[in-house]
């Protein structure tokens, strides 16, 4: 696959964007590459995902409000190898397996960043086999929905949710689902 900038040599960085939903990638040679971000390039002129990873750390707007403004002063440490949070933020990688126990309470807000929103691993899993782990889902999906719509006072669209929820709850028992899966 050529460059798609240049369209001169290989393409050997490629990135995918994915926004609202909307998948889009682009192809790249290392040269333009470095041309359109030097930030994300390590000091051999190679494509450094560390440097990637810890750019996207830094501009986080939502690493900024998730900290109130007293405590962005304290600097976090790892009891393991006393790198600070800051250290890991410039650097885009843990230094022990302790910084994720030491970090634990800034954690959340940058994997909901980097993982598009989605904090909660899914996985995937077959349709003929996963059918009542499947309904398990979309009851606990439906639920989420019917608690939003109580709160915007949307009662009938709740009770035809509720009315869902009942429905694939009864298949669920019917089917002898009833360990929890999810």
């Amino acid at each position: 696959m050529m460059c798609e900038q240049c369209q001169e040599r290989p393409a050997a960085v490629h990135l995918k964007n994915v926004v609202n939903g909307k998948k889009s990638e682009i192809h790249l040679c290392e040269v333009c590459a470095q041309d359109k971000g030097e930030a994300f390039m390590n000091d051999d002129g190679g494509f450094s995902f560390n440097h990637l990873l810890a750019g996207l750390l830094n501009v986080s707007p939502v690493m900024k409000q998730s900290q109130p403004q007293q405590n962005r002063r304290q600097t976090v440490e790892c009891s393991g190898c006393e790198m600070t949070f800051d250290q890991f933020l410039k650097i885009g990688k843990f230094g022990c397996p302790k910084c994720y126990e030491s970090f634990r309470d800034q954690l959340p807000p940058i994997l909901k960043r980097l993982h598009s929103g989605n904090t909660v691993h899914q996985g995937k899993l077959p349709e003929r086999q996963g059918g009542t782990i499947h309904m398990k889902r979309k009851v606990t999906e439906l639920r989420s929905d019917l608690k939003a719509l109580i709160e915007q006072e949307e009662f009938e669209q709740a009770a035809e949710i509720r009315d869902q929820i009942r429905s694939l709850e009864a298949e669920i028992r019917d089917e002898g689902g009833g360990a929890d899966e999810s």
